[in-house]
């Protein structure tokens, strides 16, 4: 049953959406009403967390059952002797599921209130304590140590220091004041850490603040690009953090990446070669449409309908002959991607691999075949013939996913769709004109498949552990994968043409 009001968005931006769930081929095979009711129903879970925290078990540095009796023990302490099971995934054995329990409804509202930003809110919402710089208002008296009801500005309408705010703002849970509201206004230094200790959320999900090292789980090498400096160099001190010496992270736009020369490929970082590459991983920018929870998005229809052109100039950056070339991650951290991306199989010791930051997806054998660079698809000229592509968002729009589908099957011959282990997710939505059978080989997580849940102690108690994992199969965040195989080499000509 939902707490929270659907998620907000400029009417012109739900009715963008509402067309591409509704369109011809699904309301001919739901029926109008069906489909209206889905669409809806969405946008409620939308605004909600998920029912499960997923973590993927980083096997590189440790074993799954040591992680799990660690995280049992950390959650015995954070939920005052409260028992919450841990549960592996049975298709995906380096996953553990941590179920979320809430709404609860019986938190006593306090005087002493704190507003905080959106994405703070949502944060909190999945587990996360208020940390000082998303604190956006405070009451005048609060002090360290005092009991605070913590809300959350949706709408982004509360101005930075105010003391109160009347405006939309959406019940979090209460906690304990680290900060004085002097401390944290004072405008003196900017203050860091823990600002509210989050004691009774209304979502009742682990913190992994300074619990585990990580969840990641690498082999082989992984080269992640990113233009932008900060994001290379977060990526690097996560790979020191866990350990993990695979990674090589290079400033440098992606789209550049494909070097056109055929001169001796001598240099460890980009531009590569072309048929380099055994796997790549194309994360793509994408609108986000797909994360939860999510109560409220400002962006106008411009901003959303802008990430299409853009993931299509990552996949094929026009050259002055018409020729292609693009990128392929976006160096993107995300938790539940991390876990069900899984759609290509592990790497062989040795072999090299170019992704994001979450998941080594791309591989590079160490000698690379050259090819003149045709009307191609740029990450199918990195591919060697037999590599596979897989392409991702974090978003529920047709138009980022089954339509970008289309596009490149239609645009690029040398890429055939493949069906994707383990099957998880469900098969992509109707209206790109893809076949019942293309769509039968995309995964699609749908946040409205499964009614929103309401657990507390007693339904974790009688649930089954495999009524559980097939809740959290279903009940995730928005998001879409679909995975392409190289079956032929770029520098082939068409024997039709």
């Amino acid at each position: 049953m939902p707490v929270f009001p659907k998620i907000s968005l400029r009417p012109e931006v739900e009715k963008y959406l509402k067309d591409g769930f509704m369109n011809k081929e699904v309301v001919n095979t739901l029926g109008k009403a069906a489909a209206e009711r889905k669409f809806e129903t969405l946008l409620k879970h939308l605004s909600h967390p998920p029912s499960f925290t997923t973590v993927r078990v980083n096997t590189h540095l440790t074993s799954v059952q040591h992680v799990k009796t660690l995280l049992l023990d950390e959650f015995q302490k954070q939920f005052n002797g409260l028992s919450v099971p841990v549960l592996q995934h049975p298709d995906l054995e380096d996953v553990l599921l941590i179920p979320v329990i809430g709404p609860r409804k019986n938190i006593k509202k306090q005087q002493c209130e704190a507003v905080v930003g959106a994405q703070c809110g949502n944060a909190v919402l999945r587990g996360a304590h208020v940390y000082v710089p998303g604190i956006v208002s405070a009451s005048s008296f609060m002090k360290a140590g005092d009991v605070i009801s913590v809300y959350s500005d949706i709408k982004g309408k509360c101005k930075k220091g105010a003391r109160e705010f009347d405006g939309t703002k959406v019940f979090l849970g209460n906690g304990i004041s680290a900060r004085s509201r002097k401390e944290i206004f004072s405008g003196l230094c900017e203050l860091k850490g823990i600002g509210i200790r989050m004691t009774e959320p209304i979502y009742l999900s682990p913190s992994f603040d300074n619990v585990l090292p990580g969840y990641l789980f690498l082999q082989g090498e992984v080269i992640a690009l990113d233009k932008i400096p900060n994001k290379v160099e977060k990526i690097k001190q996560n790979a020191l953090l866990l350990g993990l010496n695979s990674i090589k992270a290079f400033c440098f736009d992606g789209t550049k990446a494909l070097k056109h020369d055929m001169t001796e490929d001598t240099q460890e970082g980009p531009p590569f070669s072309p048929e380099s590459f055994d796997r790549i991983l194309l994360d793509a920018p994408c609108s986000g449409m797909g994360q939860r929870p999510n109560m409220a998005c400002t962006w106008t229809l411009k901003e959303v309908m802008s990430y299409q052109p853009l993931q299509r100039k990552l996949f094929s950056v026009g050259q002055e002959e018409g020729c292609c070339k693009g990128t392929w991650s976006k160096g993107d951290l995300r938790k539940e991607y991390a876990v069900w991306g899984r759609s290509v199989p592990e790497f062989q010791p040795g072999e090299r691999s170019r992704g994001g930051a979450s998941l080594a997806e791309f591989q590079r054998q160490p000698e690379a075949s050259g090819s003149k660079a045709g009307h191609e698809l740029f990450a199918a000229q990195l591919l060697k013939p037999g590599g596979m592509l897989v392409y991702s968002t974090c978003t529920i729009t047709l138009a980022e996913n089954e339509e970008q589908v289309a596009w490149a099957l239609s645009t690029f011959p040398c890429l055939q769709l493949q069906p994707q282990e383990p099957r998880i997710g469900e098969e992509g939505m109707m209206g790109a004109g893809l076949s019942l059978e293309q769509l039968r080989q995309l995964q699609r997580f749908d946040p409205s498949a499964v009614p929103l849940q309401d657990p507390d102690q007693d339904a974790l108690r009688d649930a089954t552990a495999e009524d559980m994992i097939r809740l959290a199969n279903k009940d995730c965040i928005g998001f879409f994968i679909a995975k392409f195989l190289k079956w032929k080499s770029t520098s082939e000509k068409d024997p039709q043409k």
